[in-house]
């Protein structure tokens, strides 16, 4: 198994133990400092270099032979769907792994992914193509709305706004000459390996205006081969990082119109591997509402609430023709409020929801833990430092309040029920 990781979360490391407790040969490619890099019994993995990433890709996956690639970030996604169009040797290796080739170009762009899902009958938000800030002048756009800017992730690239001078702004922000520094600053301070590369492949990138829909957010994440959906995890979010960052602490739910959504595009596409989708669960009618799609592994993959296990298993068991092999249920989480590590510790470490929750704690691999809860290697190099110093104690911006208005208006409410109480294991 093949763990790719531009970036510095955590998905890959956990994916790559539930592999590892499958039997599974695991190696993969990732940045220096990367989490994958301690997890005790993987191959060691290869290393991205920052001015010739694809390069450094296509000769990591010669030399493991890989029978699965997992991409387990957007850049690592569109480095393979480069690699399809650009070496013929890996297109049968990339297909087998993500799905349908002719779907590469409906992933990679927000605007024709919900076209898409419009077209199959799944609920979404009224969604238009934004190619100019001319076009922000339209007086059939709706305000609030969301600005979403293709060739982002983790929250970046998005801003939600009240009026079309708001837009202007956020769309200027976001495609513009600050996109470009922000791109050389992630290359040059923050040492992220495909800043530069995806700076070319995103240049000119197509925004959207999405309908904000106050409510809830939630996520799903598939296990798939060859468009059928093997099984799911599906939660609400409880608690992000940041207003449309990644979530800390969920609650596992069950929702047949998510269920249903997932398999219309599993189909459609031909998907294969992992994916992860996005809905807003609307305040007062619960409706689900599909916001985007993440055509790569997200963060529930490793998490034993299913009756076979967890989705690593699920897939396991397809890839090896065999039945479910699933885990013992002293091993189930049982509860339906989970905590991830390290995020919800780092996060919101005074939240009362951490002395009822599972803690989705990595206790088999101790050096794993204790690297996961020090800052992202990026973070703890000595110009980064520095800049981020610099950074605080620049004056606040005029327009950024807009994400903190999101948050307010997206945020969820208390949670009606607790769990039974869950030890809080010890930090560290």
């Amino acid at each position: 198994m093949f763990l790719s990781a531009t970036l510095w979360w955590p998905t890959s490391a956990r994916l790559a133990l539930a592999f590892l407790e499958r039997g599974y040969r695991v190696t993969g490619i990732c940045p220096p400092g990367h989490p994958l890099r301690a997890v005790a019994g993987i191959e060691p993995p290869h290393l991205y270099s920052g001015f010739n990433s694809l390069e450094s890709l296509r000769a990591a996956l010669n030399s493991a032979q890989p029978d699965l690639i997992i991409p387990c970030d957007d850049g690592a996604l569109w480095q393979l769907f480069e690699l399809y169009r650009t070496v013929d040797d890996f297109r049968a290796l990339i297909e087998r792994s993500v799905g349908r080739a002719e779907a590469y170009p409906v992933l990679q762009s927000r605007f024709r992914l919900l076209q898409a899902a419009s077209q199959l009958g799944i609920l979404v938000p009224r969604t238009v193509a934004i190619d100019s800030k001319e076009e922000l002048a339209n007086p059939s756009l709706q305000w609030p709305a969301v600005l979403k800017v293709d060739g982002s992730w983790g929250g970046e690239g998005v801003a939600i706004v009240r009026n079309r001078a708001e837009a202007a702004r956020a769309l200027a922000r976001l495609t513009g000459p600050r996109r470009t520094l922000s791109a050389l600053s992630r290359f040059f301070i923050k040492r992220h390996p495909l800043a530069l590369w995806l700076l070319r492949q995103t240049k000119g990138s197509r925004a959207i205006l999405q309908g904000f829909v106050a409510g809830r957010p939630a996520t799903t994440m598939l296990a798939c081969w060859r468009g059928e959906v093997l099984a799911s995890v599906t939660a609400e979010v409880i608690s992000s990082q940041t207003a449309m960052g990644s979530a800390c602490i969920v609650r596992a739910l069950k929702l047949e119109e998510i269920a249903e959504a997932a398999r219309l595009l599993a189909k459609k596409f031909m998907l294969s591997g992992f994916h992860g989708i996005d809905f807003v669960l609307e305040e007062g009618t619960g409706t689900a509402y599909l916001i985007e799609m993440n055509p790569r592994a997200t963060q529930l993959g490793h998490l034993n609430v299913l009756p076979e296990g967890n989705l690593v298993d699920a897939l396991a068991a397809k890839l090896s023709h065999g039945a479910p092999i699933g885990h013992a249920d002293s091993n189930r989480i049982a509860h339906d409020i989970i905590a991830l590590f390290p995020q919800a510790w780092k996060t919101t470490p005074a939240s009362p929801l951490l002395q009822e929750a599972y803690h989705d704690f990595p206790r088999e691999q101790p050096a794993l833990a204790a690297e996961l809860m020090r800052d992202p290697w990026p973070e703890r190099r000595i110009l980064s430092r520095i800049f981020n110093i610099m950074r605080t104690r620049r004056p606040p911006e005029t327009f950024p309040a807009e994400e903190q208005r999101g948050q307010e208006a997206s945020s969820p409410k208390a949670v009606p029920s607790a769990p039974r109480r869950a030890e809080v294991p010890k930090s560290p």
